[in-house]
């Protein structure tokens, strides 16, 4: 028994995925990406349009693969079943490092929130305050280490917060969207000229076939958070049902989401405003949309965009934490990381170690003083996972046809392959085009994703190779052990 309680309906496991999505990636990363792809410009809206691409076709591997192996760890258990231990461990460290260093981010980009809250209240003070180093990293750590009370609690504590957040983000991110379509940008500018700023903003925009797939290999970061719904599956009540179920909504309501979003605050910001000052600060829509709100509607959809980027903490550490779990559980982890608390039954050891190296994820942004490098990170960790999904939906039947007659999605192999054939190449293009743009860019190596996620895969060969060792030694049985599915 894996001591895990099987205590999650459907709307948790759909909270769980929206909540993990919907924060960071739509208030900040669809007007950063202006910094990020110099010329992007007016393009925002089709990149993310073609962003969605490849999540629909990873949400469809995973729906797959969780319909027959609903167990938690999701994607480490689908790769290792379906490939092999080593390649299932590798796809999981890389998305349990880039996620838990994304929580780190998450948490280090509260602060400006809380700084454009300070502003339009007119607390100048408490915003210049805000923006000091160290108050700064005191409140990310304090909100992360928050986020982790709520995981230790145990699931129907974590489910009574989390589906009620998902509405309220929602309601809240109505707001903005309603009064990013009420305004033009002639309204804009005269709102800047009423502060005191110049009325006129230029940019320069260059060649689409140049920024449009560069800015969607970043905006499919904004999708990736589905994956964490895969990763409770030790924990769903009705798991071959309530788990594809829940991946097809989150995909498909957060995508709509994030277009209307985006489009509002684009509709009132020009985009030209938008790139000039992700140049100097670190921008957020809430924030653009508080130059021709009046205050106390800065301060709500400021409010509710700070209460959308806490809440993708706790989502995002249910999903982290149940990989090491999965990991402790087949032997090639520690076996005191698949502890579970005998009062919550929850992994309290995977959930502390988590919240541990996303804590060094939160100290990395501070001396850094930059984030995106976790952004890039987490993008080509989760697309080389993805890939390796979508390989695992075409090699399942004939290493394990056991398990492939239990798909309950697409369970023909006609229906099954053409959409695992897509998903391998449009996933494979994105990881060679976001490698590429990452190896070739002016950064140091050391601010790079891709030598950054090549010494993690190294340390984590090591344990992979250390472990398996002992396991042999103990007379384990490895083939039958990574054939067959954990225990519930």
């Amino acid at each position: 028994m894996s001591g895990l309680a099987r205590e999650m309906g459907l709307l948790g496991l759909t909270a769980t995925g929206i909540c993990a999505m919907v924060g960071a990636a739509v208030n900040v990363i669809p007007f950063m990406l202006q910094r990020q792809v110099p010329g992007i410009g007016a393009n925002v809206l089709p990149a993310y349009l073609l962003a969605a691409v490849p999540a629909v076709l990873a949400g469809l591997a995973y729906a797959m693969l969780a319909s027959a192996m609903p167990r938690a760890g999701g994607s480490y258990v689908f790769a290792s079943r379906a490939l092999s231990p080593y390649l299932g461990f590798v796809a999981s460290f890389s998305q349990w490092f880039s996620l838990s260093i994304v929580m780190g981010v998450v948490s280090f980009l509260i602060t400006p929130f809380l700084r454009d809250i300070a502003l339009a209240l007119q607390w100048h003070g408490v915003a210049a305050t805000l923006e000091h180093g160290g108050v700064r990293l005191a409140i990310a750590l304090g909100v992360l280490w928050a986020a982790t009370g709520v995981n230790l609690l145990g699931i129907k504590t974590y489910e009574r917060l989390m589906v009620p957040l998902m509405f309220l983000t929602f309601a809240l991110g109505a707001v903005v969207i309603v009064a990013g379509f009420s305004y033009t940008h002639a309204d804009f500018l005269q709102a800047l000229v009423a502060r005191g700023e110049p009325g006129v903003v230029t940019g320069t925009t260059a060649p689409v076939t140049r920024t449009l797939l560069p800015a969607s290999v970043l905006l499919f970061a904004s999708f990736i958070g589905f994956d964490s719904i895969a990763q409770a599956g030790g924990e769903a009540r009705r798991p071959g049902r309530d788990l594809p179920l829940a991946i097809f909504i989150s995909v498909g309501v957060t995508a709509l989401f994030y277009f209307l979003f985006t489009a509002a605050v684009y509709h009132t910001v020009p985009w030209a405003y938008v790139a000039a000052e992700a140049q100097r600060r670190d921008v957020t829509a809430p924030g653009l949309l508080g130059v021709v709100l009046p205050p106390f509607w800065t301060v709500v959809i400021v409010s509710s965009a700070s209460l959308a980027l806490i809440k993708d903490l706790p989502a995002m550490l249910l999903g982290v934490s149940r990989l090491m779990f999965a990991w402790a559980e087949d032997g090639i982890f520690p076996a005191a990381v698949a502890a579970v608390h005998p009062r919550f039954r929850t992994p309290h050891v995977a959930i502390l170690l988590s919240t541990g190296m996303a804590t060094i994820g939160v100290v990395g942004c501070h001396l850094a003083g930059d984030w995106f490098l976790g952004v890039d990170i987490l993008v080509t960790s989760m697309l080389i996972n993805f890939l390796l999904m979508a390989l695992s939906v075409l090699a399942l039947p004939s290493r394990n046809p056991t398990l492939a007659a239990a798909v309950t999605v697409l369970p023909s192999a006609a229906q099954r392959v053409p959409v695992a054939v897509a998903g391998v190449c449009v996933l494979a293009l994105y990881l060679a085009v976001h490698t590429w743009k990452d190896i070739t860019g002016p950064a140091a190596w050391y601010f790079k994703s891709t030598p950054v996620w090549a010494i993690v895969m190294t340390l984590a060969s090591v344990v992979y190779v250390r472990e398996m060792r002992r396991l042999r030694a103990q007379g384990v049985d490895l083939t039958t052990r990574f054939l067959e599915l954990p225990p519930e």
